[in-house]
C-alpha cells in the first residue's frame, strides 16, 4: 500500500525542522501532544494543505473540521509500539463521518515501525478492546483489540511527505522502530460539524472548509508563528491534559 504525495522530500524536511526547533523550546519531544496546531504554524499549514483538504473533502464532504492534531514519533531503536486498536472508541465523538491523516516527515517503513491496517476493518463496528498499562504501548490505555488475523494486515509505508488516510474504526497498529532514525508522523483528524462529543460538555475544534451550521465545538485559535513561544508551550499542556481527560474517561 502506497501513500499519496502532498510534500516534496525538501517541504518534509522543512516541517521536521519546525519541528525539532520547538522541541527544543518545549523541553523534550512533541510526541503525543495535542493541538499542536493552535500552537505552532507548521502543523496548521500541514493539516490545511489544499492537496490535503481536496482528499478528505472526497471522503467527508465539503464541510470540514479540524478535531485535533498531534504528532506522532517514535525515537529511534526503542521499543515503543502501537498495539491493535480504533481510535473512534475513546475520542466520545458520535457518527462516523471521520477521517485521519497521518503525513510522514521521515521515512515510516517497516523497519521503523510504520502502520499496518486490516483492509475492510472500518466496516465491522465497534469492536471489544481491552486496557492496560504497558508502559511501551504508545496508547493512552495500552488499549488493545485481542482478535486480530494479521496475516490480513497491509503495511502502510510512506516516504517523508506521503500521507495515508484511514477512519476512525479502521483496526491498526504500528511495530517497534529499529532504525536509526526517528520515526515522524503527523496524525490530523478531521470531523464533520454534526459529529457530537457524548463524553464531555464542552470540546473544541477548528472549521477549515465550508461551513458550520451546528456550532457543537468552542472555536480553536490556529497558530500564526513557527517558533514556540514558552506561552504557547503552556497552552500545550493545556490541552493534552484536557485531551487525555476525554480520551481516558
Amino acid at each position: 500500500m502506497s501513500g499519496v504525495p502532498i510534500l516534496t522530500h525538501e517541504e518534509a524536511a522543512l516541517h521536521r525542522q519546525h519541528l525539532e526547533n520547538a522541541e527544543k523550546v518545549f523541553g523534550g519531544s512533541l510526541h503525543y501532544v495535542n493541538k499542536v496546531h493552535t500552537a505552532l504554524r507548521s502543523p496548521f499549514e500541514l493539516a490545511t494543505h489544499p492537496k490535503l483538504l481536496d482528499l478528505v473533502s472526497s471522503i467527508i464532504g465539503p464541510n470540514i473540521l479540524i478535531y485535533n492534531t498531534t504528532f506522532i514519533i517514535k525515537e529511534a531503536m526503542t521499543p515503543t509500539f502501537v498495539s491493535w486498536h480504533q481510535d473512534l472508541t475513546y475520542w466520545g465523538l458520535n457518527g462516523g463521518d471521520q477521517v485521519s491523516a497521518w503525513l510522514a516527515l521521515s521515512n515510516a517503513d517497516e523497519r521503523s515501525g510504520c502502520m499496518e491496517m486490516i483492509p475492510g476493518s472500518h466496516q465491522w463496528g465497534e469492536q471489544a478492546q481491552v486496557t492496560g498499562d504497558d508502559p511501551d504501548n504508545v496508547l493512552l490505555q495500552s488499549q488493545t483489540i485481542k482478535a486480530v488475523d494479521e496475516s490480513q494486515a497491509v503495511v502502510c509505508a510512506l516516504a517523508p511527505g506521503e500521507v495515508s488516510l484511514h477512519h476512525g474504526w479502521t483496526v491498526h497498529c504500528s511495530r517497534p522502530n529499529k532504525s536509526t532514525d526517528r520515526r515522524i508522523g503527523l496524525n490530523i483528524q478531521y470531523i464533520t460539524p454534526d459529529m457530537r462529543q457524548e463524553k464531555v460538555d464542552s470540546d473544541s475544534a477548528l472549521l477549515v472548509r465550508g461551513e458550520d451550521h451546528f456550532r457543537f465545538y468552542g472555536q480553536d485559535t490556529p497558530a500564526t508563528d513557527y517558533r514556540l513561544s514558552p506561552q504557547a508551550a503552556q497552552r500545550l499542556r493545556k490541552a493534552t491534559t484536557e485531551y487525555q481527560r476525554i480520551a481516558g474517561s
